[in-house]
């Protein structure tokens, strides 16, 4: 039986004069729709399951070979194997290293891929897939909000492709001068608008035109983690990590540096699979509002969210928040407004969550370093501290596994100041530096956004 996706929004009356979508979509649908119609994001009808022995069975295999197994069990109805097989051996072409840090605690680098961040291993499956989705004839316009990365993941993933445009809405102040270069200078059918605003003015900016009927003629889709495309290959690194590093069915803790939610919704995804998750752990920098909640059971948006070094978390009210209540029973529109209240018990039970502030961060920083000679950027620092305060919480020794979002290359200033030092540049940045381009000025004004483009949209190949 084929999975169908429904809106996160479909029990809901009327929110801002928009009805509720209570019909299903295939994943073709909802990958090319990016939101569902009525503001909600996409969720599948049901989760398929994963044998353990099937898993265990690729410990020592390549990456693609886990992606093809995670993709078979939600698409298989959809795509033959040939293309699947075709779509992940071409996305995966480069190293997932884990790394021993100390006993029982890995690191898990998702910054080898050619834009040096995780985002590359969703955004790189999500284009081939999305090609060949497209209807014939007609273009796609992919509109992106990104905090540093995830624009600069997708503008290289898309770079070429026929049929389809990208538009990148990235908050101005809040990404680093290399993370700035790499998003202006992308190039071909990828252009970059720096906005005047915040990580969720950007977000919102999208999140409108989605919801504006007088631009449904622009084919309109998203590649942020709204899309569901992009959540589906965000599972496979927490299977391919298990099938790596456990022992028999032993359980494992995850340690997801978390921002927009859709890294950390792909474990919870694939512990919901069969995967022996024993805790997920989701630390925020001091945009807090998901630990507050888990505290007191009361939700309140971080609104403007706080600019933080780990800049590619600043967001005050999570996308994928719709999608973890969703799962819990519960309801959170796009606004942060909370219809019905998740399970917070279950919730707690298989999730901690801390904030981290930007002195813990430092401090994490240099305290790997000087311990292990380990560098990690900001982001990772803040997944480590958040996984050092969970183990001590619980005197808990399981098997421990921290996410490492994004190169220490790509933070240079803040490398140098705290230790002293210059990360070595991957191959993906050495050319940023030569490369020339201009980012568009836009407000954060929707009718700005509108205008541009209306002006600048094609609608046909």
């Amino acid at each position: 039986m084929s999975i169908r996706y429904y809106s996160t929004n479909r029990n809901l009356e009327n929110v801002a004069g928009i009805s509720p979508f209570r019909g299903s979509v295939s994943f073709k649908e909802a990958l090319l729709a990016g939101q569902a119609p009525d503001e909600g994001l996409f969720m599948p009808d049901s989760i398929p399951r994963l044998s353990l022995a099937d898993i265990q069975k690729l410990k020592g295999e390549p990456y693609w070979k886990m992606a093809l197994l995670v993709a078979r069990a939600f698409l298989s109805d959809e795509f033959s194997a040939e293309i699947l097989e075709n779509v992940v051996r071409d996305a995966y072409n480069f190293p997932v290293p884990l790394e021993g840090v100390c006993p029982r605690v890995y690191l898990m680098r998702l910054d080898q891929g050619p834009t040096a961040s995780f985002k590359d291993f969703a955004a790189r499956m999500m284009a081939r897939l999305m090609s060949y989705c497209r209807p014939q004839g007609e273009r796609i316009n992919i509109l992106v909000a990104t905090s540093g990365d995830t624009g600069s993941a997708v503008g290289e993933a898309f770079k070429g492709v026929a049929g389809i445009d990208v538009i990148i809405l990235y908050p101005e102040k809040e990404v680093s001068p290399r993370q700035k270069k790499q998003l202006d200078t992308i190039g071909k059918n990828v252009r970059a608008l720096s906005v005047d605003g915040k990580f969720d003015d950007c977000q919102n900016l999208v999140k409108q035109a989605f919801a504006d009927k007088e631009m449904k003629r622009f084919n309109l889709s998203s590649a942020n983690s709204i899309n569901f495309g992009r959540i589906l290959p965000q599972i496979v690194y927490y299977v391919y990590a298990y099938a790596q590093l456990a022992q028999g069915g032993e359980e494992i803790i995850f340690s997801v540096p978390s921002g927009n939610f859709g890294n950390a919704l792909g474990c919870e995804f694939a512990r919901r699979m069969g995967l022996p998750v024993a805790k997920l752990v989701m630390p925020t920098n001091e945009n807090d509002e998901f630990p507050v909640f888990l505290e007191t059971g009361k939700y309140k948006k971080v609104s403007p969210s706080r600019a933080c070094i780990s800049n590619a978390m600043n967001v005050g009210h999570p996308s994928n928040l719709a999608r973890f209540f969703e799962l819990y029973g519960g309801t959170v529109d796009r606004s942060g407004n909370v219809h019905r209240y998740p399970d917070l018990e279950k919730m707690r039970k298989h999730i901690y969550s801390v904030s981290i502030s930007e002195r813990l961060t430092r401090e994490t920083m240099i305290e790997i370093y000087e311990s292990y000679k380990v560098i990690l950027e900001q982001h990772g620092a803040v997944g480590w501290a958040g996984l050092k305060s969970y183990r001590e919480k619980n005197a808990d020794k399981k098997l421990s596994v921290c996410l490492e979002t994004a190169h220490p290359a790509k933070f240079p200033e803040e490398i140098q100041k705290l230790l002293g030092l210059t990360a070595d540049v991957p191959q993906s940045l050495k050319d940023i530096d030569r490369r020339h381009g201009n980012a568009v000025n836009m407000t954060k004004n929707y009718v700005d956004l509108k205008k541009y483009l209306q002006e600048n949209l094609k609608i046909k190949e």
